[in-house]
């Protein structure tokens, strides 16, 4: 017996000795290929770009991964607990494999095997997860199992636990593309870590075991139980106390998804222009991965401002225009009728427009159903709104004939409103009552800046950003029309001419290279002989214009125009002098922004600065350099930092001035009247193209620049009449009036040099300050009024050597480019806008 124990004594050994040597070898061979734990030390995941407004306020987000990452000493010791318990109870116990626990699930597979039915349950600890999830792969073998169990010793021995935990709660994906638990917390709840309750808290450290199965909307009652598990885990770790888990159970799951994108009411636009430059600068993926902080220039209480004033003249104009009938007409509204609506969806900018079907109407107005409001899942809510369109709030709504004529008018409701239309509609204010609403069929667009620097403020590209994506504001290439003379007579005045120049207003012809004769005409049909340069920027006359640009050559006109910015290489015709070339409303808008400074060239852009995600700034559109700005600390009486002004002075700022003053013109007794109603100094130029195809306005005060445009996307007629002073200026006013609410009344700034002498604004004489038609009239140092009587044009031939020809002022002419008749007094809207309003100042 006892040799034959020795024997099974020696084979054991012999086995042992084999089997241990096998077990080496495999480790041996596994651990050749063992991926670098130490890569975990320089974790960097893909975070989040976010980017801000100029106040701070969020404005939009972009990411494949939605993640903020958190550092383990900020977040909440909750939110550690209740991730423990759900997750690994011995973490901070173990030394990275749970043997109990494995234990335990060994057991569990044999019953459920042996049974048939039943769940296994799992035994990875959080350190096996941040080594399958960092370091190796999702694949079920036992390679990868052991290769997991010799980096969990390795990552147990090199990092803290605090530091594992670290990488797995900002790592975890727990549903709603939220990777960690700071973008969970926000995507699923809208709160920081710090906010969360502890039921919140118990649903969150829920999901890691599939977002999907726990979806608070398909799966309810099972994320219920789950969340519940979680707390009862809690409990028995000593968490919680069980007053705490009886509170918490009681409370129901309340999710409510946070959006993704843009999150600033009507700021789509913009938030979508600086996104196109970010990732000009650093690329997409780089974009939706470097967790880059942009604080934009973006003013969203001018954006809102510049969404409601272009709104407001779109529907204003479009409804000029008439009714173009319903969306659709239903002929059976028996049963559910809110399924007629469910193809139809409301864009949040459009907000707070509803859909709605006629479900009765009579001639004193309509009842109508309106679409149920969306909730948080997605689907619509339960609530089935009924609405009443009465006659007063249709009567916009003479049937369309071909946008210029109109039916007959709207007497009653029934001649605009049938059972079974299907419509838009948006609150009064007055109670259940409801507008009636069309989309407008023409667009717009508006930009505002800061002069000084270039920053846009504000920037809308058309009536709906949900509607159409296409920003209009710069990239739709337009023809600025007459909000181009400006740089004509910028121009003109940077070459020895004054505001008091008097030009020739008779009629003209150019032959032009090949061969055809070109006929510009003033949009008055009509011309009044010699007048001042002023006088003809404030009448927007096209033919002195024309005049002048062929005097002193197109040449200097077109250098200027690029200097500005306006154009890269503008063509040397004079058609460009009526503003015939296409270019945009940024564009332009930042030309007039140099004018409004003084003539310093400004870039315009939507970005102010752009930091990593550690905080160190990669970018800053101020380059000035300030080093005496970085101080240790203040001390009293520390003289200012003197900031050295380095923009390219591209107009010379006495020209800049006298613009300005001639463009003050066209506001107090020119086509730009429309802005006196704001009641501050304002300077600024209208625009209309051939056939009254775009209208526009620019202006600005000392510190702010407005640019408007208003035209069909295909460029078409809008109507006799339909000039900028017309259209365009009335949305800048609207702006304005809203923009520069209890603001002092800041007068332009006069350079030091210029003279102000008396002139008549008609003859550009001397005259005596006080008579009628006598104004301040600028003029540079050294500069008189003319006192020869000299006529630019009379008798004069062309610069171009095209041959100028004066012709019988009943001659037949034709059209290149139309100014704007003067416009009368502006008159005060109507309370409620013209119906456009909500009752409380709001878009509708």
């Amino acid at each position: 017996m006892l040799r034959f124990f020795g024997w099974l004594f020696g084979a054991a050994f012999v086995i042992a000795i084999a089997l241990a040597g096998a077990a080496l070898y495999i480790i041996w061979d596994v651990s050749k290929d063992l991926p670098d734990y130490k890569a975990l030390a320089s974790w960097e995941p893909p975070v989040m770009t976010r980017m801000h407004a100029s106040d701070g306020s969020l404005l939009a987000e972009y990411a494949q991964q939605r993640r903020l990452f958190v550092p383990v000493n900020l977040i909440p010791k909750l939110v550690i607990e209740a991730y423990v318990s759900a997750e690994d109870k011995n973490f901070y116990t173990h030394a990275g494999l749970d043997w109990h626990g494995i234990a335990k699930a060994a057991i569990r597979y044999v019953q459920v095997k042996l049974s048939g039915h039943g769940q296994v349950v799992g035994a990875s600890t959080i350190t096996q997860q941040v080594a399958k999830n960092f370091l190796l792969s999702n694949e079920r073998t036992m390679s990868r199992k052991l290769k997991e169990a010799l980096i969990v010793q390795r990552i147990e021995t090199s990092f803290s636990k605090d530091q594992i935990l670290e990488l797995y709660l900002n790592d975890i994906f727990l549903g709603f593309n939220s990777y960690g638990i700071a973008a969970a917390s926000l995507n699923y709840f809208g709160k920081p870590l710090d906010e969360l309750s502890l039921e919140e808290v118990a649903y969150l450290a829920a999901l890691p075991k599939g977002p999907n199965n726990y979806n608070p909307f398909t799966h309810y009652d099972r994320a219920i139980e789950r969340r519940n598990y979680v707390l009862n885990q809690m409990l028995e770790n000593g968490y919680i106390s069980q007053d705490q888990l009886n509170a918490a159970i009681a409370k129901p799951l309340k999710v409510n998804p946070r959006p993704f994108g843009a999150q600033l009411f009507s700021a789509e636009s913009f938030a979508e222009e600086a996104r196109r430059e970010l990732i000009a600068k650093y690329g997409k993926d780089e974009l939706e991965r470097s967790g880059y902080s942009v604080r934009t220039t973006l003013d969203p209480k001018l954006q809102i401002f510049a969404r409601q004033a272009v709104a407001r003249g779109l529907i204003g104009f479009d409804r000029r225009r008439g009714w173009r009938g319903p969306l659709t007409h239903v002929t059976d509204l028996s049963g559910d009728w809110e399924r007629y609506l469910e193809k139809y969806h409301i864009p949040p900018d459009q907000q707070p427009w509803r859909v709605a079907v006629v479900l009765q109407v009579d001639e004193a107005g309509a009842n109508v159903g309106l679409q149920p409001k969306v909730m948080a899942d997605g689907k619509w809510g339960p609530e089935r709104d009924q609405g009443y369109v009465p006659l007063n709030l249709v009567q916009w709504a003479r049937k369309y004939v071909d946008g210029v004529k109109l039916g007959p008018e709207v007497k009653k409701a029934t001649d605009v409103l049938q059972p079974g239309d299907v419509i838009y509609v948006a609150p009064s204010g007055n109670g259940n009552e409801y507008h009636l609403l069309q989309l407008p069929d023409v667009q717009g667009a508006m930009v505002v800046m800061d002069p000084h620097t270039g920053r846009v403020l504000a920037m809308v590209g058309g009536f709906s950003y949900g509607q159409s994506q296409f920003n209009r504001a710069v990239q739709a290439m337009r023809q600025p029309g007459s909000s181009f003379k400006p740089i004509v007579y910028a121009a003109a005045l940077d070459n020895g001419y004054s505001p008091a120049s008097v030009v020739l207003d008779a009629p003209l012809e150019i032959k032009m290279p090949h061969g055809e004769v070109w006929k510009p005409k003033n949009y008055e049909k009509d011309f009044f002989g010699p007048s001042t340069l002023r006088r003809a920027i404030e009448q927007s006359r096209n033919t002195m214009t024309v005049r002048l640009a062929d005097a002193m050559g197109i040449t200097k006109v077109a250098d200027l125009a690029e200097r500005l910015g306006i154009y890269d290489r503008m063509p040397h015709e004079l058609a460009m002098a009526l503003g015939a070339g296409e270019t945009t409303l940024l564009k332009m808008t930042t030309a007039y922004a140099v004018i409004a400074n003084g003539g310093k060239k400004v870039d315009a852009t939507l970005i102010d600065r752009i930091q990593d995600r550690f905080g160190r700034t990669i970018y800053r559109h101020d380059t000035r350099d300030c080093t005496a700005c970085k101080v240790d600390k203040y001390t009293p009486g520390l003289a200012e930092p003197d900031l050295p002004d380095d923009r390219e002075q591209v107009m010379n700022s006495y020209t800049a001035y006298q613009i300005t003053s001639m463009m003050e013109g066209v506001v107090e007794r020119g086509t730009g009247r429309k802005l006196q109603v704001v009641g501050k100094p304002i300077a600024g130029k209208t625009g209309t193209t051939n056939d009254e195809k775009d209208a526009w306005f620019i202006g600005f005060t000392p510190d702010l620049v407005v640019g408007t445009y208003i035209g069909f996307d295909n460029p078409k007629p809008m109507g006799t009449g339909r000039t900028g002073g017309e259209l365009a200026a009335p949305v800048v006013a609207d702006f304005m009036t809203l923009a520069l609410r209890g603001k002092a009344a800041v007068p332009f700034r006069v350079p030091r040099g210029i003279e102000l002498i008396p002139i008549s604004v008609n003859s550009g004489r001397r005259g005596v300050f006080g008579d009628k038609g006598v104004i301040l009239e600028a003029f540079k140092p050294g500069d008189e009024p003319p006192a020869n009587g000299q006529v630019i044009g009379q008798g004069q031939a062309s610069s171009q050597g095209s041959g100028v020809v004066l012709v019988p002022a009943n001659a037949d002419q034709g059209a290149t480019a139309q100014p704007d008749l003067p416009q009368q007094q502006p008159q005060q809207q109507p309370q409620d806008g013209g119906g456009l309003t909500n009752g409380s100042g709001g878009l509708y």
